[in-house]
């Protein structure tokens, strides 16, 4: 049986391979403070965004892309900043159609082996080594999600913005999903398993719209926020603090 000396922990010694690990972690967590402080300062100014997603495979020639374009076209000439992960794809698409509009084409890169290029439609262009930090810049500054079809990355990011307002961690928004054909099968899925087995709540689902012509999608957001406005309201400003 161990004495009460035996259970405490070894000091470690300086120079020592699992103190060099140590101190890469702390570094490694200023970096991080870091993306998270130079990404807020530089994008405090792009209110009111959309945040847009999709796939980074979507080929240019492809209607996904051109719808893509359409919409983050309209919605820089109505007055929105375009964010989008800054790649290829859809990504793309949208960043194009805000960088010939009249408002911000913002790219919020990520560094990958592979697939992630950045596309050469962004006003403001940033950078992220984490996914985290990412993330937590497309929420901070949405004023809506519009979700093209994608994968993996796409519903993370569509599940990460239903779970944050579901549980009132941000505020609610419109998350907007495009292409009826595409996700018409997911949303089933939704109603017939997770709120038919209980696993959310039967008006979980109202946290969602299908919409799949451009113009209704600006027209959605507009109707959303006429009666309040884009700016956060004072109790949700303090909510995002918290995000």
């Amino acid at each position: 049986m161990m004495t009460a000396k035996e259970k405490l922990p070894k000091v470690v010694a300086p120079g020592t391979a699992q103190s060099l690990s140590s101190a890469r972690e702390a570094w490694r967590l200023f970096g991080i403070m870091a993306e998270f402080v130079e990404a807020t300062e530089r994008l405090a100014a792009i209110r009111p965004a959309v945040s847009i997603f999709g796939s980074a495979r979507t080929p240019p020639d492809s209607a996904y892309y051109i719808l893509a374009e359409r919409i983050s076209r309209l919605l820089s000439d109505s007055g929105f900043a375009v964010v989008s992960g800054g790649g290829p794809g859809i990504m793309e698409a949208a960043n194009k159609g805000a960088y010939f509009g009249k408002s911000p084409s913002v790219g919020l890169n990520i560094q990958l082996p592979m697939e992630q290029a950045s596309n050469p439609y962004q006003d403001i262009s940033q950078t992220f080594q984490h996914f985290f930090a990412r993330k937590y810049m497309f929420v901070k500054f949405a004023t809506a999600y519009v979700v093209l079809p994608g994968g993996f990355g796409t519903l993370d990011e569509l599940f990460e913005a239903l779970t944050l307002v579901q549980t009132a961690k941000s505020r609610k928004i419109p998350i907007i999903l495009v292409h009826t054909p595409f996700w018409s099968g997911l949303v089933d899925w939704f109603r017939d398993r997770l709120v038919g087995e209980g696993m959310i709540n039967p008006e979980d689902i109202d946290l969602i719209q299908i919409i799949d012509q451009p113009e209704e999608v600006v027209e959605h957001i507009f109707k959303f926020y006429e009666r309040r406005g884009f700016a956060p309201l004072p109790e949700e400003h303090e909510l995002m603090l918290n995000l």
